[in-house]
């Protein structure tokens, strides 16, 4: 994974640029893409702080809330696949993907595999 760049180079391309130079040659001179030093401006400009941002870190499982919900249209209907599990979260108002739902049964280690019909 990459890392932010340290608060010292982005201190220092921020005085370049309030001091007046063109962001193509600050970049340039401090090997950084223009991008990076247009939006370190910005936040300094904005916040006042050169900190970068929080980088990576845990996503919430979506449909964990709807758990319930999930486990006990299960039980009644075994054979539902992700799409018709899909539609049925989608007709609660809870929009999600397949890969969604399937990441999700496959987390609370159930299993949506359907044999081929007429085998």
């Amino acid at each position: 994974m990459t890392r932010a760049y340290c608060l010292d180079l982005r201190e220092r391309v921020v005085a370049s640029v309030l001091e007046g130079a063109p962001v193509r040659v600050v970049a340039a001179r401090f090997g950084v893409a223009p991008s990076s030093v247009v939006r370190w401006s910005r936040q300094y400009r904005q916040t006042g702080s050169f900190a970068p941002g929080k980088m990576g870190g845990h996503r919430p499982v979506l449909l964990e809330p709807h758990r319930d919900f999930i486990i006990e249209r299960l039980k009644q209907v075994s054979h539902m696949t992700t799409g018709q599990m899909q539609k049925e979260l989608a007709a609660r108002g809870i929009v999600v993907c397949q890969d969604t739902v399937w990441r999700f049964l496959r987390r609370q280690g159930l299993s949506f595999k359907k044999k081929p019909g007429g085998r």
